[in-house]
């Protein structure tokens, strides 16, 4: 006779507390239990700080003021603390960054999952996540030296040597391997009948690539530019040390600015006092930093399930 979803229930429920009879399985089963909750108590005491410290701060600066206001002078003895000087710098480097590393990524991925014999694929992926290991202070000095120094003054020496411009192509670089990593994965995971389908209505590989998997595989793409650029967003060596710290309204990539996190930075030396406003405007940029990539990595959950498709 069939088995009713009762029994069936029942029978799971035995096996699954026959799993956790031996000590070291419930020692395990806990263990992990522990890490899950570690984590979500270490992003809520995260939480708690930025807001504990935030609600010091903006019970003496308006929030409308701290949102739209366009100068920010956190020292001194008149200071002014709008934000969007420091919005525009990251949003400007972001900007450069994803002109770089969003082609240059996808291409990376599509050319090692369609194109790559296995041999250039053994070399050519683990060469191009070397990048992902590399210091992001490495990084700044790189950019610092070899882009500013010899590139961009080489080619105009009155041009300041800390700007926007040689911040962004190198946080692209960085990133790269990210795009390049999910993009591929993404790409994997597309069946390959329908590659075969279109092979066998007459499709060139290029058509193949570019109307059948890459649309597929679109989910798992705007996901992977979606994380890269949470990640431009936080990056903080690069632009500490290449882009600047001057907090300038500005569009132009080869003036020298100052983003969120370089704002962090020079506050967390120790130059403030404690429990002043500027001390306390800390806190409120890094709460709107992890509101902005909190949001980014939402909406990048949010197309993955959206988006995705099952095959």
């Amino acid at each position: 006779m069939p088995q009713s979803s009762s029994d069936a229930s029942n029978a799971s429920m035995d096996l699954s507390a026959n799993l956790y009879r031996s000590p070291r399985e419930r020692l395990v089963k806990y263990g992990l239990g522990l890490c899950a909750v570690l984590t979500i108590l270490t992003t809520l005491g995260i939480v708690g700080i930025l807001l504990y410290e935030s609600i010091g701060f903006f019970s003496q600066v308006s929030v409308i003021d701290f949102l739209t206001g366009t100068d920010w002078e956190f020292a001194g003895s008149d200071p002014s603390f709008g934000v969007l000087p420091l919005v525009s710098g990251t949003l400007l480097i972001t900007g450069i960054a994803a002109a770089v590393a969003m082609p240059i990524g996808l291409a990376s991925a599509i050319y090692i999952s369609e194109y790559a014999s296995p041999t250039a694929r053994r070399w050519l992926k683990p060469a191009l996540e070397v990048l992902a290991g590399v210091p992001t202070v490495v990084y700044g000095f790189f950019a610092l030296t070899f882009v500013s120094g010899v590139i961009i003054q080489g080619f105009d020496s009155t041009l300041p040597p800390l700007n926007a411009l040689s911040a962004g192509l190198v946080v692209g670089i960085m990133i790269i391997p990210m795009v390049a990593s999910v993009s591929e994965d993404a790409i994997q995971a597309v069946p390959k009948s329908l590659a075969a389908g279109a092979y066998a209505l007459g499709a060139t590989k290029f058509e193949v690539v570019l109307r059948v998997i890459v649309p597929a595989a679109l989910s798992g793409i705007i996901a992977s530019f979606i994380l890269a650029l949470s990640r431009a967003i936080g990056e903080t060596m690069i632009v500490a040390i290449a882009a600047g710290a001057t907090a300038t309204l500005t569009a132009n990539p080869l003036e020298s600015i100052q983003t969120m996190t370089g704002f962090i930075v020079q506050v967390a030396k120790g130059d403030i006092d404690q429990g002043t406003v500027s001390y306390q405007s800390l806190f409120a940029v890094g709460l709107l930093l992890y509101l902005i990539t909190l949001g980014m990595n939402l909406a990048a959950n949010w197309i993955i399930r959206r988006y995705r498709e099952n095959y």
